[in-house]
């Protein structure tokens, strides 16, 4: 060891036979700079003779923001927004997912998501497909929310038709081999076992909020497949859905990084006079319904004592999720309320960061920091079409139970009291930041294009959305709240549920002026 030290005190000094001859002080050389012998003499900060002038990305007034949207001869929208680079990213977004399952077996919208990007009329495995997607650096997904379904390919921008081709083969001319079905059943039957066995219940939790505030209606359906329906979706079944849903006038055609006209083009040639493999192009029996609020309570009392073993487990913990009636996207106030959950913010206990990750808002001042046993308190706004929900997720010692319900309700009544003025611009800060650092990702600027022009027929630029953010005042924040307040309450609660408040009472918390319970006497203990 001491033979080791020597040797490398010798190598720093530069002594012994370890170096040659020591360097010695004088006059400073002429430097070479790493043009090497051709320019010697050129500074880095001049440019080099003879080299052609680099020519850099411009921007004019608008920025190119503008998003370009053409509507089809069959209804079928197009929307591009341009991008500097060398990827894009093309899909085709639909008016689909479990909210129209109303007339039909429920699930078919997890399985169309499982079965995404498999055998087609023009490719006979979901290998070949991947393999055309390589030979363009390509990648695919597809993801299904209660009110859409997208199939979306990042790929080089060469590949554009390409691109479209595999999409238009994938959403219209799906085989639906009973083999693939089968692997579907299975992969299905899998996630519903992992959902209900993973630590974190969020998911799980955001299913029963929803059935719990619009019970049996629209967004309320299942998101998964019920584990009775697995084994009764069949190829007819999925074709009875597509035949109505999958139709142009319901799609838009969306891409970043792409020219707009190239997009057209590629439109026009693989998705216009298309017939599908269900056989038809025109819808016969669309479920037009309106969501309707209902707000109760689902309970499920479960074990949560062995959800996470190991040499640190997660203590037993019992989540409770309260919500109320918000509103929805289309509608003024979707920004007001937006605010107001950027303002209430909150997270985990175990949270690490400072003003950027939520550290000063609400949730975390007034309930996590105060009260040292609850161990989460979260936020959530869910928004859509014709309605929306914004809820508050609260997880504690299932002892605690009451006490952590008590402390959600005020919460909520304290939304419609003061607004401090700091907290309300940091809030509005911090959601236009969110913002802006969401759409620096291609795949989310193209998310957003499909999203608002298969809504609203066109698409509000990021400049105007920070514009009505900036707009919001302490009254628009009091007036959601009071609205907010003034429905009931949608409860979700998960674990052991021996303390929980009856829903009568959470409900009469809600409506009073400070949020506490009804007290309960007890006779014995």
């Amino acid at each position: 060891m001491a033979a080791v030290v020597l040797a490398a005190t010798r190598l720093l000094r530069g002594s012994g036979s370890w170096s040659g001859p020591r360097l010695r002080c004088g006059p400073p050389g002429c430097r070479q700079f790493s043009s090497g012998g051709t320019f010697p003499n050129i500074p880095l900060s001049s440019p080099l003779p003879g080299v052609p002038k680099p020519v850099f990305a411009t921007v004019d007034g608008q920025e190119k923001f503008e998003t370009k949207v053409t509507t089809l001869e069959n209804g079928l929208r197009v929307a591009s927004q341009n991008k500097f680079g060398q990827f894009c990213t093309v899909g085709i977004l639909i008016n689909s997912g479990s909210r129209y399952e109303a007339k039909y077996i429920s699930g078919i919208a997890h399985f169309l998501e499982k079965l995404a990007f498999s055998s087609t009329a023009r490719f006979g495995s979901k290998d070949e497909i991947l393999l055309t997607l390589e030979k363009h650096g390509g990648i695919c997904d597809c993801q299904t929310s209660r009110d859409t379904t997208m199939y979306a390919v990042s790929a080089d921008a060469k590949g554009l038709e390409t691109v479209v081709g595999l999409l238009a083969d994938v959403v219209l001319q799906p085989r639906l081999t009973d083999e693939e079905i089968e692997m579907t059943r299975m992969a299905v039957q899998f996630e519903l076992e992992d959902l209900n066995m993973r630590p974190d219940p969020e998911p799980l939790l955001t299913e029963m909020i929803h059935e719990a505030a619009f019970r049996e209606n629209t967004v309320g359906l299942h998101r998964f497949c019920p584990p009775d329906n697995i084994a009764r979706i069949d190829r007819e079944v999925l074709h009875a859905y597509l035949r109505n849903y999958y139709t142009p006038g319901r799609m838009v055609l969306a891409g970043v990084g792409v020219e707009h006209e190239c997009l057209v083009q590629c439109a026009r040639k693989f998705l216009l006079g298309v017939q599908p493999a269900w056989g038809s192009v025109e819808a016969c029996d669309v479920d037009r319904s309106v969501a309707q609020y209902t707000g109760g309570i689902v309970k499920v009392e479960r074990d949560m004592s062995n959800v996470s073993l190991g040499p640190t487990p997660i203590p037993e913990l019992t989540h409770v999720m309260v919500g109320l009636e918000s509103c929805s996207f289309l509608e003024e106030d979707f920004i007001p309320f937006a605010v107001l959950n950027m303002m209430m913010g909150g997270g985990g206990s175990f949270s690490a960061g400072g003003p950027g990750k939520g550290m000063f808002t609400r949730l975390y001042l007034n309930v996590l920091n105060r009260h040292h046993w609850m161990y989460n308190a979260t936020s959530y706004h869910h928004s859509y079409e014709d309605t929306g929900l914004l809820c508050i997720h609260a997880s504690a010692d299932p002892r605690q139970v009451r006490e952590m319900v008590e402390i959600i309700t005020r919460e909520f009544i304290l939304m419609a009291g003061v607004v401090d003025m700091v907290e309300l611009e940091r809030a509005k800060t911090q959601l236009t930041s969110m913002l802006m650092m969401n759409l620096e990702s291609r795949p989310v600027i193209f998310e957003d294009v499909g999203r608002q022009v298969l809504a609203t027929q066109s698409r509000k630029l990021p400049h105007e959305l920070c514009a009505l953010i900036s707009r919001v005042t302490a009254e628009d924040i009091q007036r959601v709240a009071s609205r907010l307040l003034r429905g009931k309450p949608a409860v979700a609660a998960l674990g052991d549920l021996s303390d929980l408040p009856v829903y009568e009472h959470i409900q009469a918390a809600l409506s009073s002026r400070d949020g506490r319970l009804p007290r309960v006497y007890r006779l014995f203990r």
